[in-house]
């Protein structure tokens, strides 16, 4: 059976690995540049599952699944490639701010509780004596989630791919996907691509902002918009705080992300396009993302610079994110994409939706 992966970003290229374990399977990826470019290379990789608000449905579901697999995952892979994937066990710090509604958070923590998850709430005098560098008057305490995680998304997919690899998964990097075969019966037959034509049983669209021209070819149009983000990589010269415990910290919907040593990355900004698809990274935003984590951990104030970048999610207009299952109108071809701020997170569990669609309908 001939699979076709478009798009290896995060999400294609744990697609590729999950399917890669079935027998008799063999995979195309296609790509027209490196793994882990585009949101993907961009990304914090800042797991928010347990902590999230999300409590019921596929959104919770999703969240829950990627969560424990994450655990077996990242040894897998490691054990597979000899390769190191940076992973944070020391969770999530949520701080809450004065305006913030605690009582929200206390029937969250009795809700994971119920479903077996921790959440802790923690008071102002807690928060100081286990997080000495949170300081800000407007600081009234935190949640602690000591089960969600933090990844590097690049390592991750790297691993993903060269364990993929080693199942003898036929990557094709620097290819463009021109279009897909006419429908026959519904079915889609082959991919057409710079590299030649490419026969398929099935096709998986994971290609993030590049879904919208493929499916529109196949008049299923699926509209997915970018959304940029910016993010700073800074060095402080010390650990923030007590070198044995460095969580991710979350505030005001900004992220300070240790990466080891003395490193953090700090982000990330929302910003959405005014006219057309075409966004210009906004300086002033952020500086406004630095400031605020500043404001949380004052001593960032003196940390240098080592380099900033941007990154467009793909974020689906008109409906939830992620989108995944059949294009409309068409049994062979699936959809794994428009994962927005949360393709890091979601990998896991949609390569789990694509392997369980394809075992069950082939």
């Amino acid at each position: 059976m001939d699979v076709a992966i478009i798009g290896c970003g995060v999400v294609g290229a744990a697609i590729a690995y999950e399917l890669s374990q079935v027998p008799g399977i063999k995979i195309t990826v296609f790509d027209k540049q490196p793994p882990a470019q585009a949101s993907t290379g961009a990304a914090l990789g800042v797991l928010v599952g347990i902590i999230s608000h999300k409590i019921k449905g596929k959104a919770w579901q999703l969240r829950q699944t990627s969560i424990q697999r994450y655990e077996t995952l990242i040894p897998e892979l490691e054990a597979l490639t000899g390769r190191t994937i940076p992973f944070n066990r020391q969770g999530i710090l949520n701080l809450c701010l004065e305006d913030e509604n605690l009582e929200g958070w206390e029937k969250l923590a009795e809700v994971r509780h119920s479903q077996g998850w921790k959440l802790e709430i923690w008071d102002k005098a807690k928060l100081k004596d286990i997080c000495p560098q949170v300081n800000h008057p407007q600081v009234i305490g935190a949640v602690y989630s000591p089960q969600d995680r933090q990844l590097d998304p690049t390592a991750l997919t790297l691993a993903l791919v060269e364990a993929a690899q080693q199942k003898s998964v036929n990557f094709q990097f620097g290819v463009n996907v021109l279009g897909i075969s006419s429908p026959e019966n519904s079915k889609c037959t082959s991919v057409e691509t710079t590299a030649g034509n490419f026969t398929a049983d099935w096709i998986i669209i994971s290609a993030g902002l590049g879904s919208t021209a493929l499916t529109a070819q196949l008049n299923q149009k699926i509209d997915i918009r970018p959304v940029l983000g910016q993010a700073l990589h800074v060095s402080l010269g010390h650990p923030l705080g007590k070198s044995d415990f460095q969580p991710a910290i979350n505030g005001s919907d900004v992220h300070i992300v240790p990466i080891g040593g003395d490193d953090y990355w700090i982000g990330a900004t929302v910003e959405f396009p005014v006219d057309s698809d075409e966004i210009l990274a906004n300086q002033e935003l952020l500086e406004s993302v630095k400031q605020k984590a500043i404001a949380f951990c004052p001593e960032l104030a003196t940390a240098k610079i080592i380099r900033t970048w941007s990154g467009l999610r793909p974020r689906p207009e008109g409906r939830p994110a992620p989108v995944i299952g059949e294009l409309p109108g068409f049994s062979n071809v699936l959809l794994a994409t428009g994962h927005y701020r949360n393709g890091v997170l979601l990998a896991p569990a949609t390569a789990s939706i694509i392997r369980e669609h394809i075992i069950r309908n082939s």
